[in-house]
């Protein structure tokens, strides 16, 4: 299990300072699939992960999940919502069995004063736009495909650790259109998969998926696209 020590925020604090925050830090331990905290909750501290990986996700009024993110240790949990004193504004389930600290907020303005611990409060806090910036594309303007392309160009890792209803619980798509995408992608030769596991043959026509956020007629879609932009090698 990670330390307070190891995680960039903490890590320039005197030892005196991590000795406070380590007697007011409540340690508790998750099994897989367990909620950490659920939307609208209301909760007075950080949340720490220490070990393991949850999934973030807001659930629609016909109960479907549409997941925000997935965190692995090391890393800080819905502090947005600990700042601004509001409800959590997702669900947070551990995926794997893990370790949270608990931090009381109260604890952590004592600290503000170092401009190093700041800093990486803030840096944490637009990581999270970041990220939700991201979501907020993928999930208005990516088609099925052209999500499923996007997560092979970008973690490709992921098809190899994790089942399809997984991925697919990632992509905010049913196992169903996911198994029919793979399909599709397998067909027109733009992947293959040996020992169980997904290998890219044909990167550029990923890439062309994404940005024509379509998936017509790919077996000649890189001689289609060459075409259209003129080019003559």
């Amino acid at each position: 299990m990670l330390r307070l020590e190891d995680i960039p925020m903490f890590s320039t604090l005197t030892q005196s300072s991590l000795k406070d925050l380590y007697n007011q830090t409540h340690i508790k331990n998750y099994a897989k699939d367990s909620i950490v905290f659920y939307e609208g909750d209301e909760s007075t501290y950080l949340h720490i992960l220490l070990e393991g990986s949850v999934k973030m996700y807001k659930t629609t009024p016909k109960g479907t999940q549409v997941q925000i993110n997935r965190l692995g240790a090391p890393d800080l949990i819905a502090e947005y919502a600990c700042f601004e004193n509001q409800p959590f504004p997702a669900t947070c389930e551990f995926v794997t069995k893990g370790v949270m600290g608990l931090l009381p907020f109260d604890v952590i303005f004592k600290h503000l004063g170092n401009p190093n611990f700041s800093l990486e409060i803030i840096k944490s806090l637009t990581g999270k736009v970041s990220l939700l910036s991201a979501l907020v594309h993928k999930e208005t303007v990516l088609s099925s495909e052209a999500k499923v392309a996007d997560l092979m160009l970008q973690k490709l890792s992921l098809f190899h650790r994790l089942k399809n209803n997984e991925l697919a619980s990632i992509l905010n798509l049913t196992p169903e259109t996911f198994s029919r995408i793979l399909t599709k992608l397998k067909k027109e030769g733009i992947i293959t998969v040996e020992n169980q596991q997904i290998v890219i043959l044909n990167e550029d026509a990923l890439y062309i998926i994404v940005d024509t956020n379509t998936m017509k007629d790919c077996t000649n879609c890189i001689a289609s696209f060459k075409e259209s932009i003129g080019y003559k090698g």
